[in-house]
């Protein structure tokens, strides 16, 4: 059942020469005044989005892109900005790069933003897919195992520090609190300081293996799935709805029916005609395909066509 919609904006900014025959995505370099303008196009979406009677706009946290395709560091602080813009629209953080944050400090500057928003902010968790932003910021990505052993780890933690008013915390990564003196006594717990006000915090995270592993973990947490992209591709969806269906009937939720807690995410473009829109929207669809596509996001595709799509002299006209 269509409950709402949403929308996402990635954060690109404006450019030309799009397409397999443009510019090669390796060789995009924008300079700092065209990259900041993803901040007023921002602006521009939600308000949009808000007078049209959206649900949620959704953002992606990405580091690191002069090549301007995914440009927002920082979604908490420009949700709370967008917020304040805008009367009604929901502000979903998609995604939170959790192996990059320290636990506690995404914890804080989501209840903070729940707060002053009073509630208008989405929680959001993912894994991340660039080694060049995770592993810059110190963590694993090439190893898939480490990778996720450190975000469910993260994940443990937020949800310890939403969910009560003083907890601890030991496993691989993190030791909390440390074991230290402080004004005379040995920490034992801590205490998240503020609290969201809106509980039990909404969590989503993204989908795209679709482990048992994965969608046990998150109906434990509570965390609802978005589905989009590679995922949507080649019949991969019905596996993933159908898995993550059974992961809530693992968890004795057995009247769970199918894309219940899943939010499904897909390309549009609207024109008078469905081939105005088709030449419209090729470009932009070619630069999606060159940009995500050696990142595996999208699925079937041979090496030899991603090295084709990658080099303007050979791609396909």
């Amino acid at each position: 059942m269509i409950t709402k919609f949403d929308s996402l904006y990635a954060g690109h900014v404006d450019m030309t020469d799009v397409g397999y025959g443009g510019t090669a995505v390796n060789d995009r370099r924008f300079g700092n005044d065209h990259l900041i303008t993803v901040y007023s196009k921002a602006e521009a979406i939600a308000k949009t989005l808000d007078e049209n009677g959206f649900d949620t706009m959704w953002m992606a946290e990405h580091h690191f892109q002069p090549e301007g395709y995914e440009c927002i560091p920082n979604l908490i602080m420009l949700n709370v900005h967008l917020a304040h813009l805008t009367k009604n629209i929901k502000f979903g953080c998609g995604f939170n790069i959790a192996p990059m944050w320290h636990p506690l400090r995404l914890a804080e500057d989501f209840a903070t933003a729940d707060i002053l928003t009073k509630g208008r902010v989405i929680f959001g968790v993912g894994r991340g897919y660039h080694t060049r932003e995770v592993e810059t910021f110190g963590s694993p990505l090439t190893d898939q195992d480490a990778n996720r052993e450190k975000f469910e780890e993260a994940v443990e933690i937020i949800f310890k520090a939403f969910n009560n008013e003083s907890f601890s915390h030991k496993g691989t990564y993190y030791t909390l609190p440390p074991e230290v003196p402080y004004r005379g006594y040995t920490l034992k717990e801590l205490t998240l300081v503020p609290r969201p006000l809106t509980l039990p915090v909404e969590c989503w995270q993204p989908i795209q293996g679709g482990t048992q592993r994965a969608l046990d973990f998150m109906v434990k947490h509570g965390i609802k799935g978005i589905l989009g992209g590679g995922v949507a591709e080649g019949g991969a969806m019905d596996a993933v709805m159908t898995g993550y269906r059974d992961a809530l009937v693992r968890a004795g939720k057995t009247d769970a029916e199918l894309g219940e807690g899943l939010s499904i995410g897909f390309h549009y473009h609207l024109a008078p005609t469905v081939e105005q829109a088709m030449d419209e929207a090729q470009g932009f669809y070619e630069e999606n395909t060159k940009m995500f596509g050696p990142l595996r996001l999208h699925r079937g595709m041979t090496d030899e066509q991603i090295e084709i799509i990658g080099d303007p002299r050979r791609a396909p006209t």
